[in-house]
């Protein structure tokens, strides 16, 4: 992924970058005033830095300078600010929906007889409104999750427990683990069931069981935010300190028992198919068969256990915690699931723990914003239907795929090249490289929400609803052929990703503007741009992760031993260079977490440069303000990443993150490549010339 939906970054199945497209005439963003009409500001620079010593600081310095964090963000960067931007285009849908009024152009594109657009916008609109009404949501406080307390409340026994956790989890909450569907990756064309890790209230695992001091503050601030919760609830202050620990010591037996981010990681380890007889015998304490029933699961005999040593940990704690711990421990997680549509003292103590001591964030985000995003998470197609008719021509589609195929005919043209790589898998890197399906922009197949009921009247009975609705979707998939037209984006998303699975590289509508394309810019910013982020995607494909998986998407190795062993050296020492990098005093980068996001931009870049240099043979354009095509290409490469971003924000991204921070992403690659040495005389030596220099394409 090129970017992560708070932090900018990239990852495994879901890999974020921007397209392209010359006649994309919805841009959000419109140029500044101090732009030059070649794409890039001058104003961005800080020319008191040199470039072969930090050239993310001279390309990016000034903007970083001139564009402070916003209160209610935690990181402000072009990505941030092209989605706040795009947050207003959805924001004018929605109030126009929400008054009854159709957006501009829609009913000329859909005609007279568009019942079912019709109604998807009225839903929209109600979904917004309820979010938008405070009155009522205060009115309503704890009402609409007194269902999910009574349940609770009525457990007696481990059967009721039993049945209470499946209830909640089919409702949205995130309680003991994860169940749902999944693409099996051994067998690409089936939907099967999986059980996974889950139940933790903090982001990760390493959160409750690190010994560093800050660990050991934030573990304080959150028991400390638990007990605010129950107490909020209606617990006395005493009673709800004691059931805070009570959550504390459930969470942490779950932690020692989950995977690491490095070990969840390796697709391999987290395939894990079982019969239900084994998984009895795994879990004891557990009726799997009475748990597929109550959460609505289609009949399986199988399923993948992706973690079978935290179920072994999670079957210990059935049996050993009382039941009237289980019974806090599910009551904290139904409060804080709910949080965002409760009163504001419960929005207000949620945000200032989740974003204001995990992130820094100053002050939370406005509420219209905050409907926004949710109405995007629970009808995104809906909404983004309105969306690609608004700000996404249809013939933006076919622009952009052509720059796509730009990408993926350098590749083609790269791989018989390569020294290191043997001529057998050279013909199974080309095959997986001409099988890649490329989406542009929207879905063909728009997502069907008449089963799912919305209203004015509650927004978090609409949440709770639309949970519900998903769960439901995604355990109707067990046992199906995979549905290859499906998305994993909304439309307005500003991001985009790279599925193994499918083999498949996916670009929003969202994300098609500039700064990463501008249709009026230089060819050279739009290839460092755009184009370094579709080389990006592509190159995820041939991964640590991605090179595992054929070209059907199976779980395969296509390599021979000498070639993988060839190109895990390689990955080794894009490992050694990001484990070098401290984001602060005592925490470094961990080279084998982003190892997948940097190779992606590493092979991506060079992609995108071969590209671009293929596509001026003969024809090298002229120098603009003093900058040549080459240096102009990796101005547009670092233009993608300026950002800034608060202490605590930068320390929860490099604990959980696979995507690297922007500045060590701004200036990894590059520091690799003799082209950037070259376009910028920089010389051996120089902080931005790495000695030991990392290829792979």
């Amino acid at each position: 992924m090129l970017v992560k939906r708070v932090v900018v970054g990239m990852g495994l199945t879901v890999l974020a970058c921007l397209a392209a497209v010359s006649m994309f005439t919805g841009n959000l963003r419109a140029r500044s005033a101090a732009e030059s009409s070649w794409g890039f500001a001058d104003s961005n620079l800080d020319k008191s830095c040199k470039p072969c010593d930090d050239f993310y600081q001279f390309a990016m310095g000034g903007w970083m300078k001139a564009n402070p964090i916003p209160a209610e963000y935690a990181t402000w960067g072009t990505f941030t600010e092209l989605r706040d931007m795009n947050l207003t285009a959805m924001r004018t849908i929605l109030e126009a929906a929400s008054k009854g009024e159709r957006t501009a152009g829609s009913s000329a594109k859909r005609g007279a007889g568009s019942s079912a657009n019709d109604v998807n916008e009225r839903k929209i609109g109600d979904y917004y409104a309820s979010c938008m009404d405070t009155a009522a949501i205060e009115t309503a406080g704890l009402k609409p999750i007194e269902g999910e307390l009574a349940t609770i409340d009525a457990i007696s026994d481990r059967k009721s427990l039993d049945a209470a956790i499946a209830k909640l989890q089919r409702e949205g909450a995130s309680v003991v683990f994860r169940f749902g569907s999944g693409q099996d990756i051994k067998d690409s064309t089936r939907v099967i069931a999986n059980a996974s890790q889950g139940g933790l209230g903090m982001p990760d695992r390493d959160y409750y069981l690190r010994e560093d001091e800050k660990s050991k503050q934030l573990r304080a601030d959150y028991e400390q935010h638990v007990a605010q919760m129950l107490e909020l609830a209606g617990d006395a202050a005493d009673k709800a300190a004691a059931e805070a620990h009570t959550v504390m010591t459930i969470e942490t037996g779950l932690a020692k028992a989950s995977r690491t981010r490095v070990e969840l990681r390796d697709p391999a380890k987290n395939y894990n198919l079982m019969p239900l007889a084994e998984m009895k015998s795994l879990t004891p304490e557990w009726s799997w068969g009475s748990y597929l029933y109550a959460v609505g699961a289609p009949a399986v005999e199988q399923v993948n256990v992706r973690q079978p040593e935290f179920f072994k940990e999670m079957n210990q704690e059935l049996a050993s915690v009382a039941l009237p711990d289980w019974k806090i421990y599910l009551r904290w997680h139904v409060i804080h699931d709910a949080a965002p549509g409760l009163p504001e003292r419960f929005v207000n103590a949620n945000f200032d723990f989740y974003d204001k001591k995990l992130s820094g964030t100053k002050e939370i985000l406005p509420r219209w914003k905050r409907c926004v995003q949710s109405t995007d998470r629970s009808l995104g197609e809906a909404l983004g239907q309105v969306y690609v008719e608004k700000y996404f021509p249809p013939a933006a589609k076919a622009r952009a795929k052509e720059l796509v195929n730009n990408l993926i005919a350098a590749l083609r043209a790269d791989i018989p090249t390569l020294s290191w790589m043997g001529p057998e898998t050279k013909k199974e890197a080309l095959a997986k490289l001409e099988a890649f399906n490329v989406k542009i922009g929207y879905t063909d197949k728009w997502r069907d929400y008449s089963k799912l009921s919305i209203n004015r009247a509650s927004y978090a009975g609409n949440v709770r609803r639309s949970n519900e609705f998903e769960y439901a979707r995604q355990l109707a998939k067990i046992g199906k052929p995979v549905d290859r037209t499906e998305w994993g984006m909304t439309p307005p998303t500003v991001n985009a990703y790279y599925n193994s699975s499918m083999n498949e590289i996916v670009f929003p509508a969202g994300i098609l503007q500039p700064p990463f394309y501008d249709p009026n810019a230089d060819d050279a910013v739009n290839y460092g741009g755009i184009g370094a982020v579709i080389g990006h995607e592509i190159s995820h494909g041939f991964d640590d992760q991605g090179s595992k998986f054929d070209g059907q998407g199976n779980l395969h190795e296509w390599w021979t031993a000498e070639d993988r062993e060839n190109f895990t050296a390689r990955g080794d020492c894009v490992v050694n260079q990001f484990n070098g990098y401290e984001a602060e005093p005592g925490l470094h980068q961990n080279g084998k977490l982003v190892l997948g996001e940097s190779i992606g931009d590493l092979g991506g870049l060079a992609i995108a440069y071969a590209a671009y240099e293929k596509s001026i043979e003969g024809k090298r354009p002229k120098d603009i303000d003093g900058y040549t095509p080459e240096q102009r290409f990796f101005l547009g490469w670092a233009q993608v990443w300026g950002t800034n971003q608060r202490a605590e924000a930068a320390r929860l991204q490099t604990n959980t993150d696979p995507h690297p921070l922007a500045r060590f992403r701004g200036n990894g690659p590059i520091s690799n490549m003799e082209a950037f040495a070259k376009a910028f005389g920089c010389k051996k030596g120089d902080a931005m010339v790495r000695e030991n220099v990392c290829k792979i394409w």
